[in-house]
């Protein structure tokens, strides 16, 4: 599992933020090609990208491109000059608008033509799929099948705002008249499960409030809480408080691994498989939870102070 707890997002078109993307402590970044870049700097962008890719250091990171959507005439040469280029510095790319299983399937033919022309590893790039409209989000289970390079399912709230006409134009917030409810629920369970249903992470859209933390750490909880891995951060900002909410505390971390070590021992040195750890029965549900827990504090990196003692035998 890659840690993905903030993936920043970085202009290509910007060298001064390329190169500062590389000294912060986001756990993904991921140089884009799309939005971000106006239609007259795409070629100089992904100039920018590729040389950035070459010449960085992104110890640590998992590194990632965004290129353009299959309906515009920039994505084939986004995906061409960037991995020909660096694509032994890339972990994945980032394919925008995903609206049904073909188009990570066309993705993932491309990158494999590539990848056996170049001498690369075939198959090691994985693909990131953006949801960003309807359409995709009816398609979703088939999009999270599509490609054994899928790695993770990410949710795109701008432009599914604007492709169901949800009347708000505050990214991420409630909109105006919905009541108590929550507008976003329905579509990050749909996302959580075909990525989980895949074994693949999921990762919540930006919060385009970037002065507003109080509201950036509201929103993150909210998918955190889920079981979302991770949160776009598009300011520096943003990328500590991605890092606190999507990992565990100290705590459950601690008190996972001693689930797990404990389990381990019970059930293969006495063969018991339900045991009692301090006031708590543990099973093997108990294992499941514990591995959810103890993946994601191993993946951000948590130290482990404690460590299971198995019980002296008893006396003869």
């Amino acid at each position: 599992m890659r840690a993905r707890r903030s993936c920043l997002a970085v202009p290509g078109s910007n060298p001064r933020f390329l190169e500062k993307a590389q000294g912060l402590a986001a756990d993904e970044v991921f140089l884009d090609l799309e939005d971000s870049v106006a239609p007259g700097a795409k070629e100089d962008a992904r100039k920018n990208v590729a040389g950035a890719l070459r010449e960085g250091d992104w110890t640590g990171k998992t590194v990632v491109v965004r290129v353009n959507d299959l309906t515009t005439e920039w994505t084939y040469r986004d995906v061409i000059e960037v991995v020909e280029s660096a694509g032994d510095r890339l972990d994945c790319v980032m394919l925008p608008k995903v609206q049904d299983a073909s188009h990570v399937a066309w993705l993932d033919t491309l990158l494999g033509q590539i990848e056996r022309a170049t001498g690369l590893p075939e198959g090691r790039i994985g693909i990131e799929a953006q949801i960003e409209n309807a359409r995709g989000l009816v398609n979703v289970d088939d999009i999270a099948g599509a490609s054994p390079r899928l790695e993770t399912l990410v949710f795109g709230p701008a432009d599914f705002m604007a492709s169901i006409g949800m009347r708000t134009l505050v990214v991420g917030e409630q909109p105006p008249g919905y009541g108590e409810g929550d507008a976003y629920h329905y579509i990050l369970m749909r996302i959580l499960m075909a990525a989980r249903a895949h074994d693949l992470q999921a990762i919540d859209g930006p919060y385009l409030q970037i002065r507003d933390l109080d509201g950036f750490r509201r929103v993150a909880r909210r998918a955190a809480a889920l079981g979302f891995d991770g949160k776009w951060v598009l300011h520096p900002s943003q990328v500590e408080a991605a890092n606190e909410v999507f990992a565990p505390s100290q705590e459950d971390y601690d008190h996972a691994e001693l689930i797990l070590d404990a389990y381990d021992y019970y059930t293969t040195v006495e063969k018991r498989g339900a045991v009692m750890l301090g006031d708590e029965m543990i099973d093997e549900a108990s294992r499941k939870m514990a591995l959810v827990v103890a993946a994601k504090g191993r993946a951000a990196g948590l130290p482990r102070p404690t460590s299971f003692t198995p019980p002296a035998p008893p006396l003869p």
